[in-house]
C-alpha cells in the first residue's frame, strides 16, 4: 500500500489539446478513490500518468514518497485493469493470473502458492485449468483483477472494469471489488463514468471537468453540498434540476414566478443579482395546498417512469429556459442546464402523460450558485 501524491499535474497534447490542468489531489494510504466526470474530461489521462503510460506536461507524482515521473511502469509497482480484461486468449487461468510473476522470476513454489492464494479469494479454484473463451463476462473480470492483485502492487488502478457487464453482473461485481477492498486494503484509483459505482465504492469521489478537478470529497459531501453548478448537476441520479433565476428585494424570481422567501431563509440579506437555483427530484411534490406551501407550478407531464418503489414525472418547467451563453459560461464553468425537469412523488400517485398538475417546490432544501462564478452560495 502507498500514498499517492499529484502536485500541479497537467497534460497537454500534440496540436495543444489540455488533457489535465493544474490537477492538485492526494490519495491516502489504503484508500478506493473513484474518478468521475464527462467523457473527455481528464479521467483515463490522469490514470495513464500514474501508471507511466504518458509523461506530464508539468507537475510531479509521488507515490508512497517516492518522485515516479521519471520511472518506467514496470518500477512503479502499480497494476492496472483495464476495462477490455486484456487475457491472454491462449493461456489457461492459471498461466494468466501468474505471468507477472513469472515475469519478475517468483520461485515456482512461491509463485503457486500466491496464485492459489488470490483464486481461493476470487472464488477462481475450479476454473484454473480453462481458458479465457470458457469463462463468462464476471469470471474473465475477476480474472483480470486477479492477475493484478497477485503481484501487491503498492497502487491498483482501474480504468472502467465493469463498463462491458451487464447490470445484473455489474452489482454483483461491486460488492466483489467492496469486499476485496476491505480485505486487502490496496490503495485504489478507479475510473467510472457510472455515478452509482462511484457513490457505493469510493471512499472519496474526484470529479474532473475539462481537465480541471471541481470538487473532491465523501459521496455524501458531494451530493450534499455541491461546490459548484457543474458538480451539483453532475452528481445524482436523476440530476438536480437547475434554473437560471434572480433575487429581487427578498424574492427569488424564475422566469415569471416570482416567490417570497421566508424571513429566515438563508439567502435573505444576499446581494440582489443573477443566480442559479438548483433542487433535487425529491424536492418536488404532489402534496401540498397552494395558501400553506406557496411555492407551487403547473406543469404537464411529458413522461411518466414508473420504477416499482418510485415515480418520475419528466416535464418542461412553466419559466424561461436557462441561458448558459453568460459570465458563468464565460469563466470556464460548465453550465449547461437541463431544460428538461424531474420530479419524484409518490409511486402510488396516479399520473398519467400528458396531465396537468401542481407541483410544489421545497425551497428549504434548494440550492443556489452565484451566476457570475458557478459556485455555491453556502
Amino acid at each position: 500500500m502507498a500514498k499517492v501524491v499529484l502536485t500541479g499535474l497537467s497534460k497537454v497534447f500534440t496540436g495543444g489539446a489540455i488533457g489535465l490542468d493544474q490537477v492538485d489531489l492526494t490519495i491516502d494510504d489504503g484508500e478506493f478513490i473513484v474518478l468521475v466526470g464527462p467523457s473527455g474530461c481528464g479521467k483515463s489521462t490522469l490514470l495513464r500518468l500514474v501508471a507511466g503510460l504518458d509523461d506530464p506536461t508539468a507537475g510531479t507524482i509521488q507515490i508512497d514518497d517516492k518522485l515516479v515521473n521519471n520511472l518506467a511502469p514496470k518500477e512503479r509497482d502499480i497494476a492496472m485493469v483495464f476495462q477490455n480484461y486484456a487475457l491472454y486468449p491462449h493461456m489457461t487461468v492459471k498461466q494468466n493470473l501468474g505471468f507477472s510473476l513469472q515475469i519478475a522470476h517468483v520461485p515456482k513454489g512461491e509463485a503457486s502458492q500466491q496464485i492459489h492464494g488470490i483464486a481461493r479469494t476470487l472464488a477462481l479454484e475450479p476454473l484454473l485449468e480453462r481458458k479465457p473463451s470458457a469463462l463468462s463476462g464476471g469470471q474473465r473480470q475477476r480474472v483480470a483483477m486477479g492477475r493484478a492483485m497477485v503481484r501487491q502492487p503498492k497502487v491498483m488502478l482501474m480504468d472502467e472494469p465493469l463498463s462491458n457487464l451487464d447490470a445484473k453482473l455489474r452489482v454483483a461485481m461491486r460488492g466483489e471489488l467492496m469486499r476485496l477492498h476491505q480485505q486487502e486494503r490496496t490503495t485504489t484509483i478507479y475510473v467510472t463514468h457510472d455515478q452509482v459505482e462511484a457513490m457505493t465504492l469510493g471512499d472519496r469521489i474526484a470529479v474532473l471537468n475539462a481537465g480541471k478537478l471541481q470538487q473532491v470529497g465523501t459521496p455524501e459531501e458531494l451530493y450534499r453540498y455541491p461546490a459548484n453548478v457543474f458538480v451539483a448537476g453532475f452528481i445524482g441520479s436523476p440530476a438536480m434540476n437547475l434554473a437560471r433565476g434572480a433575487l429581487e428585494d427578498g424574492k427569488l424570481r424564475l422566469g415569471d414566478h416570482y416567490w417570497a422567501l421566508p424571513e429566515n431563509h438563508r439567502l435573505r440579506g444576499y446581494p440582489a443579482g443573477d443566480i442559479i437555483a438548483g433542487l433535487r427530484p425529491g424536492s418536488l411534490s404532489l402534496s401540498g395546498v397552494r395558501d400553506e406551501q406557496p411555492f407551487g407550478i403547473d406543469i404537464e407531464a411529458i413522461t411518466v417512469e414508473s420504477l416499482g418503489d418510485e415515480k418520475n414525472i419528466l416535464f418542461l418547467p412553466p419559466f424561461a429556459l436557462p441561458d448558459t451563453t453568460g459570465s458563468a459560461a464565460a469563466s470556464g464553468v460548465d453550465t449547461e442546464l437541463t431544460a428538461m425537469w424531474t420530479a419524484k412523488i409518490d409511486p402510488e400517485a396516479t399520473v398519467t402523460p400528458g396531465q396537468q398538475v401542481t407541483l410544489y417546490l421545497n425551497l428549504d432544501e434548494a440550492y443556489f450558485f452565484d451566476a457570475a462564478t458557478g459556485l455555491a452560495i453556502n
